[in-house]
Parts: structure tokens; sequence; C-alpha cells
């Protein structure tokens, strides 16, 4: 393994941060970008009626901005986007969000694809990092500036074609993880110059991690000087896009809202080309968890579950945070002493405070949820557990250990979980044997 083939990305030198010392203590904006994500990480994209089915989910949940299609990549898009609007799927206080580059004769196509929508956000991008520039583009700093300027002025002037609709901007520097944070911010500037928002009609600016590159810190900086540095901040709505390919999507983005950002875009469960987006479920719930309003209804997440893997095909895995079969259950001893001595002490906090268990499981819906299941690392409080709870039986401490080993001894031989009904057929014999 030749590490020395890689280089770290470079850190900035921000000794005002202000990040760290913040706390996140409201929602963002949600943009769901599922439905564009999935389908262009996907080797077959979904059907048609998949699409609308989990369209359907993503607006029950309470998404309010929901990315649905890049109408100019192909015609499945365009038609997809078309279905929506005339078919009238989209509710009144549904934003529907569509993706395109610069060029011209996409923004024509990506227009065309709008008429007759209520409210739309026109999201154009344009790779900014130096990598791109150079071996991709082979342009300068200054004749990438002039591209995104004329796609934002032909954008301009082709949306105003749109009469009735209200349609806003969000303009995105590709690849924000690898662009020098002071070209990230003159390109901006640059665009804003021509859209001219204001404070009532504000442009979105997409910071993207189109490729994670480096530890969610260096991140948060990059973020929170962008906006320090941003002239008429006023007038943008900072939003955050990361991918998942070092694994912390999540905490680049509870980072970024640390430093300053209002809107995130993701998906739900994470899903998205290569490593994935941002998982959105896990983002909420960790703000549920800590008491925070995430404005957005995830009370029944086994539907959700099951909806995304009918629609899309993925499988959720098993410890996924939150919404996996086995998250919130426990088979070592120690842990499940711990959770039944917590549920039972009546004096407990008004505040949720169970050992091993980040939320109250009911409250998404997984009220029937075995918190505890027996295996060879299980211990006697673990079958005290389960026979109260689910035979109202109360057993001396020395009998469940007795039973226990018993167990222990069945499952090295299945190598299984042990079922509810073995540990009752067991512990009815001990009973038979006491009267």
């Amino acid at each position: 393994m030749n590490y020395k083939k890689y280089r770290p990305v470079a850190s900035l030198k921000m000794p005002g941060r202000n990040w760290p010392d913040n706390r996140i203590t409201t929602a963002p904006v949600w943009c769901s970008v599922d439905l564009r994500e999935i389908n262009q990480a996907s080797p077959v994209p979904m059907p048609q009626e998949k699409r609308i089915e989990f369209f359907r989910l993503l607006c029950s949940i309470g998404f309010k901005e929901i990315e649905v299609a890049f109408p100019a990549a192909s015609e499945g898009e365009y038609e997809f986007l078309r279905s929506l609007i005339e078919e009238r799927h989209i509710p009144e206080d549904v934003t529907i969000q569509v993706i395109t580059q610069t060029r011209r004769e996409l923004i024509e196509k990506t227009i065309e694809s709008l008429r007759g929508v209520k409210r739309a956000i026109i999201n154009f991008y344009l790779p900014t990092s130096e990598v791109q520039r150079q071996l991709v583009f082979r342009k300068t700093r200054e004749e990438m500036i002039e591209i995104a300027k004329r796609g934002a002025s032909f954008l301009k002037r082709e949306a105003s074609r749109l009469d009735g609709s209200q349609i806003r901007f969000l303009f995105a520097p590709e690849s924000f993880s690898l662009t020098e944070p002071e070209f990230a911010v003159q390109i901006c500037e640059e665009v804003m110059a021509v859209l001219e928002p204001d404070h009532n009609k504000k442009i979105i600016l997409n910071l993207p991690s189109s490729l994670e590159v480096s530890t969610p810190n260096i991140f948060a900086d990059r973020v929170e000087w962008f906006i320090k540095n941003l002239k008429n901040r006023d007038t943008a709505i900072i939003s955050i896009h990361t991918h998942n390919d070092r694994g912390t999507a999540v905490a680049s983005t509870e980072l970024a809202l640390l430093a300053g950002a209002e809107r995130v875009e993701g998906t739900l469960f994470g899903f998205g080309e290569r490593a994935g987006n941002a998982d959105i479920l896990i983002l909420a719930l960790n703000l549920f968890s800590e008491g925070i309003d995430p404005c957005l209804d995830l009370s029944d997440i086994r539907t959700i579950r099951a909806t995304v893997e009918e629609c899309t095909g993925y499988r959720v895995h098993e410890r996924h945070p939150y919404a996996g079969d086995l998250v919130f259950k426990t088979f070592a001893g120690s842990h499940q002493d711990a959770i039944k001595k917590a549920l039972i002490t009546p004096e407990r906090s008004p505040y949720w405070n169970i050992p091993y268990l980040i939320i109250d499981p009911s409250d998404i819906g997984r009220q029937d949820e075995e918190i505890i299941g027996i295996n060879s690392q299980s211990g006697g409080s673990g079958i005290s557990y389960i026979l109260k709870k689910y035979k109202n039986i109360v057993l001396t401490k020395d009998i469940c250990t007795r039973i226990i080993k018993e167990l222990k001894s069945i499952h090295f031989t299945e190598s299984r979980e042990i079922a509810p009904e073995t540990i009752f057929s067991i512990a009815e014999r001990y009973i038979s044997s006491r009267l």
C-alpha cells in the first residue's frame, strides 16, 4: 500500500474560528435529493411509478424542498418532472428543485421542463476545484468565472419566461471541498452580482463536498471562512451537500451547521452515489435526541424504511442508526442489566436517560421492539426482563442464572439467537419443579 502517493488537504489558519463553541439549536431547512441522487447512483433507475411513490413519502414526512430530477440529462428525468407538474402531485407547500449545468442547451431544456410549475428552485453548478479547472476544463480562474456569469445571466433571462412561476436560484461551486476558499467566495460573489438577490428573494449558495477529502473540522473551517468573507451575506442562504467517501458525511454536516450553514441537502438512509450522501434521517433524529424539533415526521420509521427499500431495491443495514433491525437490541449481559435496572427505577428523570438507548424506540414507531436478545453473551438480567415483559413471570436471581446456563449451551451447539419461546419453556420447567 503506497500511502506516500497521497497527501492531506491543506487546513486553514483560523485562530478566530467560532464553530467549536457553537450549538445547534434549531433544525436546518431540509432538502431531500433522494430522487436525483439514488437514480444517478443506481445501475437501473427507479420506474416512474416508484419515483412518484417515493416523492409522496418525502412529502408525507414533511420535506418542503425536494430535488426531483436532472431534466436535461435524459428523457426519463424530463418525463418524470412533467408528470409531477401535469398530474398535480406537488403539494401547495412543497417546492421542487431541479439541477443543471451552466451550458445554454441544458438550461433551455430545464426551463422547458418547468412549464406550469408553481414554485421551483433551479440548481445550477460549475466545478471550481483546481484539479477540475486544469485537467477537465483547462481554464483559468478568470475563464471559469466568465462561464459562471454567462450561465447565470442566461438562466436569469430564460427563467423570466416562466410566467406565473416563483423561481429561486441555487448556485453550487461543485467540489467546494477542494476549491481554494478565496476562489469559492469570488465566483459566488460574481454570480450573485448577476442574479441580484435581495432580502426577499435570497440566492441559495450550496457548498458541496462533492468528494469527501478531509476530516470534518477542516470542512467546517472552510464553511465558516466562506460565510465570514462573503459580501452581501444577508442575501444568501448557505446550504451544505456532503458525500460520505470517508464515512463522515453526517459529522461534516453537523459541524458545517455549527459553522453557520442554514440548509442541508441529503438522502434518507444516506443512499447515493459512491459511498452515499449525508443521511438526513440520522441528522434529524440526532437533533431529536437532544430535545430539538427535527421538523420532519419520523414517527413511523418502519414504514419509511419499507417504502424506501421497496422503491430503490437497496436494503437498510441491520446496524443502521435508529432504523436497523438490531440497533436497539442488546445481547451483552452487563448492558441488559443496566437497561433493566434503569427501566424499573421509580425515581427516573422526566427526561429520557436509559443506558445504551439513545432515544425511546416507541417515539419512532418501534414500541414493540425487542430491546434485549439472548445469546451466549447474555446474563440472568436479560432472562428476568424477558420473562417479566412477555409472561409477567418473576423468578429468583438464582433460577434465572441457571436458566441462562442452559440457554448458553443451546446457543453454543446451535449458533443462533435464543427465541423467547425457548426461554419460556425452560422457565416453565423450573416453575413446575417448584410446585
